[in-house]
């Protein structure tokens, strides 16, 4: 007896559904478990996690973060990239902002004020330069740490005479960056107010910052996945006689360890150079403990 068309065709999409979760959702994950197992690749499988003494710190191909309860770098250690996603990998992301966020939007309660990318970017490289004792200026920034950006509004709109000046990531205590831009006085920025959507013109004032920053860029914006494990050997140079001093070390003997965990392009020619900061930081406490 002949099956009717619509049964024929339901019935065949019914085996082909079953024939490929046994393919697809069983044999196949099956199968690359059984290939994580292999000698060589299960420490990879497991999440390539780093043990010491037994404990597990961390993963070689995860970031972290080497601060206090507080979240204040501590001092000890090499610090790591800046993550978007918080070192999270069930969260990785990067801010999605751009180079034209240098507009903070500060609002009248704090906690619903946002932070542009340069203002970021101007605050890490002040905490970074205190912290390693290094220039920590950049252009564009502001020697308090944000954006150096005015909103300028003039009579006619886009022309007309200067009628006045927002310095529009500074709000009270701070000190304005410049004092008069073209003869007119700049005012600090006041929280609620949006002075873009008021008509003030986005002036970025580049300042006195050396063209090429002491503090390199990857130790002030993230990566775009949020878990970069790795430095530019720059960053770490910066760091040497930090973590030198706070461990009663030489730095020569320091920096050695520096390039040991210094892996270099891949196949000679793609990619930087890159410091892997954990196995760094781990072979600091081997070979000298913190006193």
């Amino acid at each position: 007896m002949r099956l009717p068309a619509w049964l024929s065709h339901h019935l065949a999409a019914l085996r082909a559904l079953l024939v490929l979760t046994v393919l697809l959702g069983l044999a196949y994950p099956l199968a690359l478990v059984a290939v994580g197992r292999l000698p060589g690749l299960d420490a990879r499988a497991d999440g390539s996690l780093v043990s010491v003494n037994g404990t597990t710190v961390g993963s070689s191909l995860i970031g972290q973060s080497f601060t206090d309860a507080d979240g204040n770098p501590v001092p000890r250690y090499f610090q790591s990239r800046p993550s978007a996603a918080g070192y999270d990998p069930t969260s990785t992301a990067a801010s999605n902002l751009g180079p034209e966020s240098v507009v903070d939007t500060i609002a009248t309660n704090p906690d619903e004020s946002t932070r542009s990318l340069l203002t970021q970017v101007c605050s890490r490289s002040r905490a970074v330069g205190e912290l390693d004792g290094v220039d920590g200026r950049r252009p564009y920034c502001t020697p308090d740490g944000v954006g150096a950006v005015l909103a300028v509004f003039r009579a006619g709109g886009l022309t007309g005479r200067i009628t006045r000046v927002v310095s529009v990531n500074q709000v009270a205590p701070a000190t304005p960056f410049v004092d008069t831009w073209q003869g007119v006085p700049v005012e600090l920025a006041e929280p609620g107010h949006d002075y873009v959507a008021e008509g003030g013109l986005v002036t970025p004032v580049r300042g006195d910052a050396p063209a090429r920053p002491a503090v390199p860029a990857d130790a002030v914006t993230a990566s775009g996945s949020g878990l970069d494990p790795h430095i530019s050997p720059a960053y770490a140079e910066i760091q040497v006689a930090r973590v030198a001093r706070e461990r009663g070390a030489d730095p020569a003997a320091v920096r050695t360890l520096v390039e040991r965990h210094t892996t270099g392009r891949a196949l000679g020619f793609m990619g930087e150079p890159v410091v892997d900061v954990l196995a760094l930081n781990v072979a600091l406490d081997r070979q000298f403990p913190a006193r």
